[in-house]
């Protein structure tokens, strides 16, 4: 059963500091999220139409999607619509409160829009900006739209598919490019809070998906090409190999990894084999290595003898790792997750109740929650953000009425 968790006071290792946050989808949002997971006062400001995750399906009311749900908590919700003199204004106003804006702009549209580095630089002097883009603004593609599937194509990801024996091509079934960049977004900024809490200094910092998600792919397949002039192709052969895959059993699907050579050996004594421990293909991680192929069929081959019951308890007494795969389902009903509380059910003042994944992250003195604010509806906090930044009641009207501004009713 998933656990559940009341609105807590606010006493996470960010608590303080305060972020306007002009992004959307999900790299930005991500990122801000886990920011005020931490404690942070995140302010998210949208246009009028808002974050475009807000419509995606499924959603009980319009504008409150699951997606939107899960990356925008810990946040309060403003719209201004930053084509008015006056919502720039209020803007700017409430980026002097500030000690970190994050945009997800294009260089040229956010430049256009009036609020490039040295224009909020000008008014708040130690700012940490951050700017979350699809690519560095000093090469060539600084301008070109980024979105997870393209930063998946040009970073070599869908590439991965092809070589490790697909047919062509493939995604990540997931937001992967746009989850990697958000939370290098929060090291960043957490890095340059840093710095400006040890010298003073703000700065602006780059976020760059393509760079990014490339680093992150590289770590292992940059591999044989590491080496100049190459020693092999780019790309890691055991995590590539065809027959690296969940293993079928007679009733399921098991992951299975004997790596070091104490479970190399564990596995095929628990197996019934103990004498494939002895042979030259397996005895050593060299050789399991340079036979990876061979060495990953014939564990398919063990497993597909038994049930998972079975494999689970001698697997456990042999110390090799593995596990019985989960489906999405399993996941949120996993045992683990059940006794340390990880999902987190609340109830949403206009959702009802909805679940929510908990904070990973544990800290002892400062604890983040995810639940410390429910996500915002579109605009639900305008009126309050802008009265804290010292607009008068009727200056927020006036703001509301021609339109810079929304309330949500």
């Amino acid at each position: 059963m998933a656990g559940s968790e009341t609105t807590k006071a606010n006493q996470g290792p960010l608590t303080g500091i305060r972020v306007i946050d002009l992004t959307s989808v999900i790299f930005g949002p991500y990122a801000t999220q886990t920011l005020g997971d931490m404690g942070a006062d995140v302010i998210k400001v949208e246009p009028p139409e808002g974050d475009i995750m807000r419509t995606a399906y499924p959603a009980r009311n319009p504008g409150m999607s699951g997606v939107y749900l899960n990356c925008n908590r810990n946040k309060r919700g403003v719209v201004l619509n930053l084509r008015e003199a006056a919502a720039k204004d209020a803007l700017l106003k409430l980026i002097q409160t500030a000690d970190v804006f994050v945009h997800s702009m294009r260089p040229a549209a956010i430049r256009k829009l009036g609020f490039d580095y040295e224009t909020v630089k000008a008014v708040k002097p130690d700012i940490v900006y951050a700017s979350a883009w699809g690519f560095r603004s000093s090469g060539p593609y600084a301008d070109r739209p980024a979105y997870d599937d393209v930063i998946q194509g040009i970073s070599g990801t869908t590439d991965l598919a092809r070589r490790r024996g697909g047919e062509a091509p493939d995604f990540a079934p997931m937001v992967m490019a746009d989850k990697v960049a958000g939370l290098h977004a929060v090291s960043g900024i957490t890095m340059a809070l840093l710095h400006r809490e040890r010298t003073g200094e703000g700065q602006q910092i780059e976020i760059p998906m393509f760079e990014t998600v490339t680093s992150f792919n590289f770590a292992e397949h940059l591999s044989g090409a590491a080496f100049v002039p190459p020693l092999a192709p780019p790309g890691y052969v055991r995590v590539l190999d065809a027959n690296r895959r969940p293993h079928r059993t007679k009733d399921g699907f098991m992951v299975v990894l004997p790596y070091n050579d104490k479970q190399a050996k564990g596995f095929f004594k628990a197996a019934g084999r103990p004498d494939l421990a002895e042979d030259e293909r397996f005895a050593t991680a060299r050789a399991r290595a340079q036979n990876v192929d061979q060495y990953y069929g014939l564990i398919s081959e063990l497993i597909a003898t038994r049930t998972t019951a079975e494999w689970t308890e001698l697997l456990k007494q042999a110390d090799v790792p593995s596990i019985a795969v989960n489906t999405l389902e399993d996941v949120i009903e996993d045992e683990h997750f059940a006794a340390t509380g990880f999902f987190v059910e609340y109830d949403h003042p206009s959702e009802g109740r909805v679940r929510t994944t908990g904070v990973p992250l544990h800290f002892e003195a400062t604890p983040g929650s995810a639940t410390r604010l429910v996500p915002p509806r579109l605009g639900e906090h305008t009126r309050e953000v802008l009265g804290e930044a010292g607009f008068s009641q009727s200056q927020i009207d006036a703001m509301v009425a021609s339109g810079a501004a929304i309330q949500a009713d």
